[in-house]
């Protein structure tokens, strides 16, 4: 168990040091990746989505994702259709293709599964350099299939200031075979909100924030209120159609689709 163990440990390590070894990793079912998925920015210009605003096809007007440009790229790991057995399953962290920022000491993940798995679910947060995970857990066992959260405040753990992590979702069909293991991980890193951005978060309403927290390039916090909003209105469907327009704009077309 400790030699399968030391030997997924490892795997992390690689794949947290040289995140361009995973970027072209498949997010979705398909046999071919997503062209958003594939395309590679050049200039900054690229990398920022349209500044018009987006509507539905009901005239609601949807978020609009800009990430920020900063560091070096890295991407989602993993994730897609993976199979253990008979058993085929959709695992993917609700991720960005690369850094995703948030303003939060203690954010909200948010990761799909196609699937009540029959074994266990493990999650890790590893921060950049560090010999250890900051935090392994294994977690409860799921008996619903879609959205799963899960959320660090309930760990006691605290993410620092422009530290970067990368938090991983593993399935595991075989304690004793790690190799087997169904992962999908993703990068996130705590920025400090300026003042003009903390003044016009208080300002807005609370169907706002998703916009505000959007446009400000900070994806975690954007996807939280966004979820946030629908599990107290669960019937809105022009709030799902917000979370699917964020989801969609970083590749996530799949997990947009099932969760509409």
């Amino acid at each position: 168990m400790k030699k399968t163990k030391l030997v997924l440990w490892a795997a992390y390590l690689v794949l947290f040091a040289n995140p361009l070894a995973i970027f072209g990793a498949s997010d979705e079912p398909s046999s071919q990746m997503n062209a958003q998925d594939k395309k590679k920015p050049e200039t900054s210009s690229d990398l920022q989505p349209n500044s018009q605003e987006k509507t539905s096809g009901s005239g609601i007007e949807m978020p609009v994702y800009k990430p920020a440009l900063r560091g070096a790229p890295a991407g989602r790991v993993g994730g897609g259709t993976r199979g253990a057995g008979d058993e085929k399953v959709y695992l993917q962290v609700l991720a960005p293709d690369h850094v995703g920022l948030t303003t939060q000491q203690q954010p909200s993940l948010y990761w799909f599964l196609s699937g009540p798995p029959t074994y266990p679910v493990e999650f890790t947060l590893i921060e950049n350099k560090a010999s250890k995970p900051l935090l392994e857990k294994r977690l409860e066992t799921y008996k619903n299939r879609g959205l799963q959260c899960i959320r660090l405040s309930d760990h006691g753990v605290s993410l620092q200031p422009d530290v970067l992590y990368q938090w991983f979702i593993t399935l595991i069909p075989d304690p004793e075979r790690r190799s087997k293991d169904i992962l999908s991980g993703g990068f996130i890193q705590k920025t400090r909100p300026t003042g003009e951005l903390r003044e016009n978060l208080d300002k807005k309403d609370k169907g706002k924030v998703v916009h505000t927290c959007a446009e400000a390039g900070l994806w975690y916090d954007a996807l939280t209120a966004a979820c946030d909003l629908i599990e107290r209105s669960p019937d809105d469907v022009h709030l799902k159609q917000m979370r699917a327009s964020l989801l969609e704009q970083v590749g996530l077309d799949q997990v947009a689709k099932d969760l509409k």
